[in-house]
């Protein structure tokens, strides 16, 4: 696992002052040439620095390599990124200059409905990886925005998300509002983002109304209880001043009944919020089913009609198989049928 740090570290020992690493660190998140720029490298850089650039430029490219690209009709696409130990996190280009990440090498969570959660946690993503996913990226299209909703639950890896998100959201040149932190919810969220410099939007995985529920679709996320991690969402939005974004992923059966419609407008109505609804991809191994768009396009407009801001978005990468983690397993040969959607990766494509 690199870190933004050991990348400083190496930079130091290389002679380099806190400057020069900012200037190598600003032009490798934003994918431009170390010798970019209107003055020449000799005018302002140490000798042992200037040598030893094209190596680095090579070390830092290694630390995420393109395995596999798909496009999708629209406009997204899904990568298989190459890790420098051999590891594969899944990245995805967003329409509209969107980017979704990795923060971690499979998931602790187990969300229910989601492929990645299946492997478990193999290994943590550092922070330095995580801007290479954003620098490979920008080698392939401009992104402007980076959403944290790709393998992983950032929460699980906190020191490392927030350092990329400190250097994304300052010499990356990212708007703060435009880094969104995707969570199923932890104290440790509304703790340590509003300490930050760089303060993202949040995205709140919620899925249901009743703590019971919650509890079997997410079983290893920590128990909040839906009325507190909205109030806890709430007090972030007015502190940030920007709206918090709630995850709804409808299982046909489960959580699309006219209850959790009455119990969603008592959470989230005069709330700072927005509401995505996203069908449910079927896995034809898994006991659930997608509700018709009929009933979706429904519950949203009864939501919209009664005051919760809400929007029906379908996930980025479909006609792809873009189910977060499918690239992954396919490589790895554990899955070859269709998998399941994704519990954030497309909630921010628009």
């Amino acid at each position: 696992m690199w870190s933004i740090q050991d990348v400083r570290d190496h930079l130091w020992a290389l002679g380099a002052s806190p400057l020069h690493a900012q200037r190598v660190l600003r032009l490798w998140a934003q994918a431009k040439p170390q010798d970019s720029g209107r003055r020449p490298l000799e005018s302002f850089m140490p000798k042992s620095l200037r040598e030893a650039l094209p190596a680095l430029s090579l070390s830092l490219a290694g630390l995420g390599t393109l395995r596999e690209q798909h496009p999708g009709q629209d406009g997204s696409a899904r990568l298989l990124v190459g890790l420098h130990d051999g590891q594969t996190v899944e990245t995805v280009l967003l329409p509209r200059d969107g980017l979704c990440v990795s923060s971690q090498v499979g998931c602790a969570v187990g969300c229910v409905f989601c492929m990645t959660g299946r492997e478990g946690l193999i290994r943590q993503v550092g922070s330095a990886e995580i801007v290479a996913q954003v620098a490979l990226a920008r080698t392939l299209r401009p992104v402007k925005k980076v959403v944290f909703m790709g393998m992983g639950e950032p929460t699980h890896n906190l020191d490392q998300v927030m350092e990329a998100i400190d250097l994304l959201g300052t010499v990356g040149n990212i708007g703060h509002k435009n880094l969104v932190f995707s969570t199923v919810g932890d104290v440790r969220v509304f703790e340590r983002l509003p300490q930050g410099r760089v303060k993202p939007a949040l995205a709140l995985s919620l899925h249901t109304t009743r703590a019971d529920l919650r509890a079997q679709l997410l079983p290893r996320a920590p128990r909040f209880d839906p009325q507190d991690l909205v109030e806890a969402g709430e007090a972030y939005a007015r502190a940030t001043g920007y709206p918090i974004q709630y995850q709804w992923t409808l299982i046909e059966g489960v959580n699309d009944s006219t209850e959790e419609v009455e119990g969603i407008v008592r959470l989230l109505k005069g709330k700072y919020a927005l509401m995505n609804l996203i069908p449910y991809n079927a896995v034809p191994d898994l006991p659930y089913a997608r509700p018709s768009w009929e009933r979706a396009a429904e519950m949203a407009r009864s939501l919209h009609q009664r005051g919760v801001l809400t929007k029906l978005r379908q996930s980025a990468g479909q006609d792809v198989e873009g189910g977060c983690g499918q690239l992954r397993a396919r490589e790895l040969g554990q899955q070859s049928q269709p998998v399941t959607f994704h519990r954030r990766i497309n909630a921010l494509a628009t």
